[in-house]
């Protein structure tokens, strides 16, 4: 048998299709699996904060720990100053990784870079 971590990378066009509380069930689904999930394009703030509210329900003593999440800052819709001004206000999400709070450890993050260590149970 093979020994290791299953990472899932999620497409924005897959998260496109889900309604948030589908998003939402699949993730937990497959941390609570142990697995690491890798999104393409972040969630929502308010999907976040469902997200959370829904692990904290399910966590366990003697099982679920939780979820280790962590995102990009977010950045500005292209087009700058103007863009902004004039209607463009929606900052872009990105990737967020996703994964249980005792196999995953976020070591650092930056603009550009996620750095994590992740455990096999």
């Amino acid at each position: 048998m093979i020994q290791g971590v299953q990472l899932d990378l999620i497409s924005e066009e897959r998260l496109a299709r889900l309604t948030a509380m589908e998003k939402i069930r699949l993730i937990l689904d497959e941390v609570m699996a142990g697995n690491i999930v890798v999104l393409e394009k972040g969630l929502s703030p308010e999907e976040s904060s469902k997200l959370i509210e829904m692990t904290m329900m399910e966590i366990n003593p003697d099982g679920f720990s939780g979820i280790e999440m962590e995102t990009y800052p977010a950045r500005s819709a292209s087009g700058g100053f103007f863009a902004r001004l004039f209607g463009n206000r929606e900052p872009t999400s990105r990737l967020t990784v996703i994964g249980p709070a005792n196999q995953l450890k976020m070591l650092r993050k930056e603009r550009d870079l996620i750095s994590a260590w992740v455990s096999s149970r």
